[in-house]
């Protein structure tokens, strides 16, 4: 899956928009969506949320969790937790780039909430990283990926074909270095005993 097939899915979350028009449903293949009514809320899809503001037909109200002190909370949590904590929205990133890239002017302290989820998306990374690196170290065969989601999964697919040839080459290099075991040197003793014999 590439970063465009993450985001596609992203854009299909459901967000809150406040319509400044009238108009009936809309019959999409996902489903229905409607009917508009000018200063009724409503849940949309965020690519539709985000096609309706570009249009000024809409004002979006950002989710509960794109707020300041929240994520603060979040990124402290992150911080002391040694694995990786649950995000609020699977797909927090792509929901955070399109609603301050297009809707900054809806969104209370957009520049501090952009600030917050740049720091939780680099100390996850930072995670990630060390995650593979002890993987290699440690030889390991899996990586525990909880609580990650579909982007910062994406993002570390290129580090793991890399990772997982490094940990097969390391253990082969062991199998060779191995000492012999005690049957190994029964055996060369026994073969040892047979040659002088002759």
């Amino acid at each position: 899956m590439n970063p465009d097939e993450v985001e596609f899915i992203g854009e299909k979350q459901l967000i809150s928009i406040i319509p400044t028009f009238n108009s009936s449903t809309i019959h999409l293949v996902s489903g229905d969506i409607g009917p508009f009514r000018a200063s009724l809320p409503l849940n949309v899809p965020l690519w539709i949320a985000i096609n309706l503001k570009q249009q000024r037909k809409c004002k979006i109200q950002p989710p509960d969790w794109m707020d300041v002190t929240r994520l603060e909370q979040i990124k402290d949590d992150e911080k002391s937790s040694r694995t990786f904590t649950k995000m609020p929205s699977e797909h927090y990133m792509i929901e955070a780039k399109l609603l301050l890239g297009y809707a900054a002017d809806d969104i209370s302290r957009a520049d501090e909430i952009r600030t917050v989820i740049k720091d939780i998306w680099d100390i996850r990374m930072s995670k990630i990283r060390s995650s593979v690196d002890m993987l290699i170290k440690n030889g390991g065969s899996y990586a525990a990926v909880d609580n990650l989601t579909l982007m910062e999964i994406n993002t570390m697919r290129p580090l793991l074909p890399q990772a997982m040839d490094q940990i097969h080459r390391m253990k082969k290099e062991r199998s060779h270095l191995r000492p012999p075991t005690q049957n190994t040197t029964l055996s060369l003793l026994n073969s040892s005993h047979t040659s002088t014999s002759k």
